[in-house]
């Protein structure tokens, strides 16, 4: 009950509706992507093109958006993947190809107006650079914003992928790192097709606390910052979300921090996973084991991830009960001097206790503290419960 009060008290009421709005999310689910595609190459085993589509309009003129397709040779119906890259980022064919590896059709597309070659389209869309994504607009230019744009097109590409003769479209998920990530959270609160959703470090209240703070929010005048908050942060969409959400962060994001994301996976009322993992590194990584093992509990019936209970303290020890569907090998307490920057904050680690379903630790003596608890299974999958903070009477 504790936990439950102390994350509500997180958020505001309003922060907890979901936005009016922003896209026409119906007009995207049937849109004429008009898919031109390259000729199928056999790479690894696998099947893989390159594929521009339709996007929506920018300033009034047609749009393509550029991305790569991977998939099984085999002839069979498969589950997709929308893969979303962050800042500097691009079509990566190898995010593709690694989960087509895996038994998935997968979509990996460019949302910076650029191609192959890294090189403006002649029919591109807005750039991802800060000063595009964070201008000012109107409500008639609202529709010329980055942001606009990069969600129609990662509900577009799995407008595509539905249309698909491989792809069963009853079992699509989506993935985005860091500004992908970001971008996960609102398509996860507006997209009620898909079946699964993680998003990687990205997440919403960027104007409250991330590395963009300062200059993007506190530095322009408050009705613009408001206006674009109201818009595009992912506190306004991400509390729809129906699917389960894998949230995967680590302790010390310079851009990301763990207070903001916290408040943003409280806004989900579907299943969630947390792993929020020490010191965890920054970059356009699709490796983790975590995320392709939730993909699979939801995509392909796989052994889901362990399960945590919310964490509570009592008498100096923290505690929460856990289910597997493999045994857990270790337990964790992760904890840091609640003082400071987030992304400065020296996180240690200490072996808690499992035993019986069930992991205790006893708390440092220093305060305050931010503490969470973790389970590592034998496939050396870790999940965390939400952190806490623990102040000098606990």
């Amino acid at each position: 009950m504790f936990l439950l009060t102390w994350a509500m008290a997180l958020v505001s009421p309003a922060q907890l509706n979901t936005a009016e709005p922003v896209w026409d999310v119906a007009a995207l689910k049937v849109a004429k992507v008009e898919p031109t595609w390259a000729p199928e190459a056999s790479q690894d085993g696998l099947k893989v093109r390159s594929v521009s589509y339709a996007g929506e309009p920018y300033r009034g003129k047609p749009t393509r958006v550029f991305a790569w397709y991977a998939r099984p040779a085999a002839t069979g119906k498969y589950p997709a993947m929308v893969l979303v890259h962050g800042g500097g980022g691009k079509a990566f064919k190898e995010w593709a190809i690694h989960h087509a590896k895996r038994g998935y059709c997968a979509i990996a597309m460019d949302l910076s107006g650029n191609g192959e070659d890294g090189k403006r389209l002649s029919e591109g869309g807005p750039d991802q650079s800060d000063d595009t994504k964070f201008q000012d607009f109107t409500p008639q230019t609202r529709k010329d914003m980055w942001t606009f744009h990069a969600v129609a097109n990662v509900l577009r590409a799995h407008t595509l992928l539905a249309t698909l003769p491989e792809v069963d479209a009853s079992r699509i998920g989506v993935t985005g790192i860091s500004w992908g990530g970001y971008l996960t959270c609102i398509v996860a609160g507006i997209d009620d097709r898909l079946k699964a959703a993680v998003p990687v470090y990205g997440c919403g209240f960027l104007q409250e606390d991330s590395v963009w703070k300062a200059q993007r929010f506190d530095a322009v005048d408050p009705a613009r910052r408001d206006r674009w908050v109201q818009a595009f942060d992912p506190s306004r969409h991400v509390g729809g979300a129906k699917c389960p959400m894998l949230f995967l962060n680590g302790t010390n994001d310079f851009a990301y921090p763990m207070g903001s994301y916290q408040k943003t996976y409280n806004l989900v009322k579907a299943p969630k996973t947390i792993s929020v993992r020490v010191r965890l590194p920054h970059g356009h990584i699709w490796t983790f084991p975590e995320v392709d093992a939730f993909l699979d509990t939801h995509l392909k019936g796989g052994g889901p991830l362990p399960s945590l209970s919310p964490m509570t303290v009592q008498n100096g020890m923290a505690c929460a009960s856990f289910q597997s569907p493999v045994p857990v090998t270790k337990g964790y307490l992760h904890y840091a001097i609640a003082e400071g920057p987030w992304q400065k904050r020296e996180w240690k680690s200490v072996t808690a206790k499992v035993e019986k379903g069930v992991i205790t630790a006893p708390l440092p003596e220093a305060r305050p503290l931010v503490i969470e608890l973790a389970v590592v299974d034998e496939r050396g999958l870790e999940v965390t419960t939400p952190h806490q903070m623990i102040d000098k009477a606990r």
